[in-house]
């Protein structure tokens, strides 16, 4: 008898990992009998004629905001004195103290945080979060559909979501298994682990080691090496356009060579359009030398902001804008949604771009799949001023210290040095490729291409 998997999405993230990648083929060739258990408002039935199972309850604990933003604070205060460490404060996001009601919620959180910032203190918080959603009526609306469809495992395709939190305490309730798949390279350090499952499955040795070093509640038998399929297209051949098919359709100029400007999320590089300046600055000053170089500007899919217009307005003959083909189905950023028609998009303009260049974006990874550099930005802005976030505190981050050497990225310090190093690169004297492709398996594991197969065999090992 096919055993039954609920595949989770408490929130729009893991679409791209898990509805528009081969991993639903992959299962339902091993046996599997699928259904996307669906938080979300995209409709999977709809749009890609999956087996769905909609929750239509959204309701969440009105204290669970202030308790999760407590715990991620008390967490990050357990990681700065255990390992006597700075960084972790950098990781928190500033108390609103703007109205009265912001002033009392902040100072409630600090009283919870100053209550709770112990390893023990940590575990009390979680518990005090699980009793809050275990008391809502998503919990109850959750447990009705789990009696009503009996799962054999519960798959939630990202660690990082509270609207998860109360789905998976009705599934473990029931007895029946719950796994987490920890979503992104970066997110263990920065204590964005808000749920507890079962199982915890993770890219790479690095990850698990992380999960264990962060988490001492969680067992060494609980966390699996799987992989990520956020890679996995990458390898798809059949997505690759030949080099004049893409430029035509995208309006690019065959005869040009292109540098690819992958845009970052305000919050990430508040002052990001300056960069993409600088970079023109350098491509315009390297076209009178003979050059014949264009940029194509690829926006982060969640900056809703009007920040690049007026540089690429000022340089349009030389910026071509291709954005991500994403969706908005809703306000949230979150709710910017991927397609599966930017898996195309993304693979060509890795292939037929020179090289990458932008802030500390993982988009390194992707790129060096095509064997293409990357140039990191790690200089300040004179715009920069008090209450702007300086972009050189994101290269001090834990997952950038995972670098096996600092030339796994060409990083640019000053740039006065731009226009030399974007020159160097494309002549093929200066490249960080083979040293990037040994932090992508520090990073994203020694099977990229494995990924979805490595968890639903995983999958079916749990559930023996």
């Amino acid at each position: 008898m096919k055993k039954k998997v609920f595949v989770f999405f408490p929130d729009g993230v893991g679409l791209r990992n898990f509805a528009f990648t081969d991993f639903k083929d992959i299962g339902e060739q091993m046996g599997f009998d699928i259904t996307y258990w669906n938080n979300t408002i995209f409709s999977l039935k709809d749009n890609l004629g999956f087996n769905e199972v909609k929750i239509e309850d959204h309701s969440a604990h009105p204290l669970l905001p202030i308790y999760s933003r407590a715990r991620k604070r008390a967490e990050l205060n357990v990681s700065r004195d255990k390992f006597n460490d700075s960084v972790y404060t950098t990781y928190k996001f500033p108390f609103n103290y703007k109205g009265v009601k912001n002033c009392l919620i902040s100072l409630y959180t600090k009283c919870l945080v100053g209550l709770y910032s112990s390893e023990k203190g940590v575990v009390k918080l979680r518990a005090k979060i699980n009793k809050l959603e275990r008391s809502t009526s998503k919990y109850k609306y959750c447990k009705v559909q789990l009696e009503a469809h009996k799962p054999d495992l519960v798959f939630c395709t990202t660690q990082r979501a509270t609207q998860s939190i109360s789905a998976l305490l009705a599934a473990q309730d029931l007895g029946i298994p719950t796994v987490a798949f920890v979503y992104s390279w970066d997110n263990v350090p920065k204590a964005m682990q808000v749920v507890e499952t079962d199982y915890y499955f993770v890219w790479s040795d690095l990850m698990k080691q992380q999960v264990l070093q962060y988490y001492p509640f969680v067992k060494e038998n609980q966390v699996f090496v799987t992989g990520t399929p956020q890679f996995e297209p990458h390898y798809d051949t059949s997505l690759k356009e030949t080099r004049v098919d893409f430029f035509k359709s995208n309006g690019l100029d065959v005869n040009k060579k292109y540098i690819c400007y992958s845009g970052d999320d305000e919050t990430t590089s508040p002052l990001d359009q300056y960069y993409l300046e600088d970079l023109a600055k350098a491509v315009r000053n390297l076209n009178s030398k003979g050059e014949n170089l264009g940029i194509i500007y690829r926006k982060c899919p969640v900056d809703f902001t009007p920040r690049y217009d007026a540089v690429i307005e000022a340089n349009k003959d030389i910026i071509a804008v291709l954005n991500p083909i994403w969706k908005q189905v809703g306000s949230q950023w979150n709710q910017v949604l991927p397609t599966p028609e930017d898996f195309k998009m993304l693979y060509n303009v890795c292939e037929h771009s020179e090289f990458v260049t932008n802030v500390c974006s993982s988009t390194v990874f992707d790129f060096v799949t095509h064997n293409k550099p990357c140039i990191y930005y790690n200089y300040e802005q004179p715009q920069l001023k008090k209450g702007i976030r300086d972009i050189g505190q994101n290269y001090k981050y834990v997952h950038f210290r995972s670098m096996p050497s600092q030339e796994a990225a060409i990083f640019c310090t000053d740039k006065n040095n731009l226009e030399g190093l974007i020159k160097q690169v494309l002549e093929g004297k200066l490249s960080n490729v083979e040293t990037c492709k040994a932090w992508y398996q520090i990073v994203v594991g020694k099977t990229p291409t494995q990924a979805s197969k490595n968890i639903w065999n995983t999958i079916s090992s749990i559930l023996k």
